[in-house]
């Protein structure tokens, strides 16, 4: 092809369009950047998230109370423990019931675990994207320890189940706090070890410093929210701002970023998992011994022993699973917003008294992050889309919900 044919495929002008995913390992197989390019720096980018369409919203409207919560799992998938938690407190706000006090502190004990995870798998593929696969496989290891917690409490890794509308699935096994000391032991010496690898090196600093920059009016126009808005200057987190569940009776910090970059971001991230820990710790010392689910029995699943065991067990079941009724849920509307490992993660939830619900939309985090991509990348090189499309963290099961 001669220079004058090259030169017709180009746009009017003279920018040389290219498509970035979604088979790149970057884009997590469900995201495309169309990409306008003057040499190395990006002139334009428009984006498309379509392509994962999980239904998320419809299959929850068609499905009880209780059942919606597998679905919940696969939003952030890499802490589903706090989808699950979200979804409950608004369903349990439209019912009007409250959990019992170890229900609350255990669903923050493993928020906090989830948080940690999500952190961790954040940071590993960030840094692995620009090379250091060493840190990768350091992140992966502490984050590994993080999931044997989660298997510990509900006996599943990653699409975990384990609430349920009114507390919990099942009481953690006896020597659960004593596993989580191990593991949380394991995973403070593993970030310290991170830490030194990654935080001043040259290299990484150079990839991060100065790139991605969103200003404090910039990402609160966007709609940022989590790590990305206070790594911008905002110290807006739900946990301290908007209270939920027993967050107010514990003590820890909001970290905040000074110029918003993708270096900020990485440090707010590190921060936030000491916080986690020192919040989990809180938590084991302020578990209470008591039931885990409230004690109405239009609300709450029996114990399996009673079901298989004698008749007025096999009838509770029956009346909540088997014969269609399930939890009848007031008429009314709700929004209940938790701290996600992205951000405001919020559920609104319509019941029309039903066992079903109306209506149940999702305010995924993510998706005003990947929304501002443009921003934070029009104008920079091509090699910078990786770290600052890594700080968004962008979870596909959450954005194209």
């Amino acid at each position: 092809m001669s220079l004058t044919q090259r030169q017709l495929i180009l746009p009017a002008s003279g920018t040389m369009p290219l498509a970035m995913g979604p088979a790149h390992p970057a884009m997590h197989g469900i995201v495309r950047f169309n990409l306008e390019l003057d040499g190395e720096v990006i002139h334009n980018v428009t984006i498309d998230i379509g392509f994962l369409h999980r239904a998320f919203e419809k299959m929850v409207e068609r499905h009880p109370w209780n059942q919606a919560i597998v679905y919940t799992d696969r939003l952030n998938y890499v802490s589903s423990m706090i989808n699950n938690v979200g979804y409950c407190l608004a369903v349990e706000k439209l019912l009007g019931v409250e959990t019992p006090p170890r229900c609350q502190t255990l669903r923050v004990i493993m928020s906090e675990v989830s948080r940690i995870s999500d952190h961790l798998t954040c940071l590993a593929a960030q840094v692995m994207e620009v090379g250091a696969m060493s840190a990768f496989l350091y992140a992966m290891r502490a984050r590994e320890w993080t999931y044997e917690l989660i298997e510990a409490a509900c006996g599943a890794r990653v699409t975990t189940n384990w609430t349920r509308v009114g507390g919990l699935m099942a009481d953690v096994p006896e020597g659960f706090a004593d596993t989580v000391k191990v593991r949380l032991a394991r995973i403070k010496e593993t970030w310290s070890e991170f830490d030194k690898l990654v935080t001043k090196n040259r290299i990484f600093i150079d990839r991060f410093r100065n790139v991605g920059t969103m200003s404090k009016a910039d990402a609160i126009e966007w709609g940022f929210t989590g790590p990305l808005l206070r790594a911008s200057g905002v110290p807006f987190d739900i946990r301290r701002d908007q209270p939920y569940l027993t967050y107010n009776d514990y003590d820890f910090e909001i970290p905040i970023g000074k110029i918003g970059d993708v270096y900020d971001r990485y440090l707010v991230r590190m921060f936030e998992m000491k916080q986690s820990i020192s919040i989990i710790e809180q938590g084991l010392d302020k578990l209470v011994e008591g039931p885990v689910n409230v004690p109405e029995k239009w609300i709450s699943l029996p114990n399996k022993v009673d079901v298989y065991g004698n008749i007025e067990g096999l009838m509770h079941q029956f009346k909540l699973i088997m014969d269609g009724h399930g939890i009848q849920v007031p008429a009314g509307e709700v929004y209940q917003a938790v701290e996600g490992g992205n951000g405001e993660l919020g559920f609104y939830v319509i019941s029309t008294g039903g066992d079903t619900p109306y209506k149940c939309r999702v305010r995924p985090p993510c998706f005003p992050l990947v929304a501002a991509m443009p921003k934070m990348v029009i104008g920079g090189l091509l090699s910078d889309i990786i770290p600052i499309f890594g700080s968004v963290n962008m979870i596909g099961g959450e954005l194209d919900r």
